[in-house]
């Protein structure tokens, strides 16, 4: 993915190549698993508690996030450092197309129309499943589509007309 950063031990030039991609794919599996027991437990609590995850890494960054903390206090001391590192933004912007997902399962769950809060959960497992299993992350796939667009858009040179 063209958000990450190629060197083993950390500095990389680029600002936002912080995060271990490990990391990443480490939340992505407990995300994973947290949302596969809300569509087979209909539990718009522990959905709840997933989309506070989210919120906490959309507002606060990964890093700090509950799974992220976890992560570097738990797992990352017992691995060798990262092979690259990945910018934040990215899978930031990811958390927070969870963070929507999630709200709307929530919506869909508490107002009794579970098979809106079930598609909503299951769009947002399918998503967690790819990142955790191959390392697809779709929302930030999304994020660089997004700016691709926007850049195309911002750099277009003025058209015939307009300077007629």
């Amino acid at each position: 993915m063209s958000t990450t950063a190629s060197t083993p031990h950390g500095s990389t030039g680029q600002p936002g190549a912080i995060l271990d991609p490990r990391g990443l794919r480490f939340a992505a599996a407990v995300t994973a698993v947290v949302l596969a027991i809300v569509l087979v437990t209909d539990s718009s609590w522990l959905l709840a508690l997933q989309a506070v995850v989210f919120a906490v890494g959309v507002a606060f960054g990964l890093r700090r996030s509950p799974y992220g903390l976890i992560f570097a206090r738990l797992v990352r001391p017992r691995l060798g450092p990262p092979g690259e590192l990945e910018a934040e933004a990215p899978p930031r912007f990811a958390q927070g197309v969870g963070l929507a997902f999630a709200v709307l399962g929530i919506v869909g769950y508490l107002s009794g129309a579970t098979t809106l809060g079930a598609v909503a959960t299951g769009l947002a497992l399918i998503a967690a499943f790819l990142n955790a299993a191959f390392g697809l992350c779709l929302g930030c796939e999304a994020y660089l589509l997004g700016r691709r667009a926007l850049s195309a858009l911002t750099h277009q040179s003025p058209s015939k007309e307009a300077s007629a």
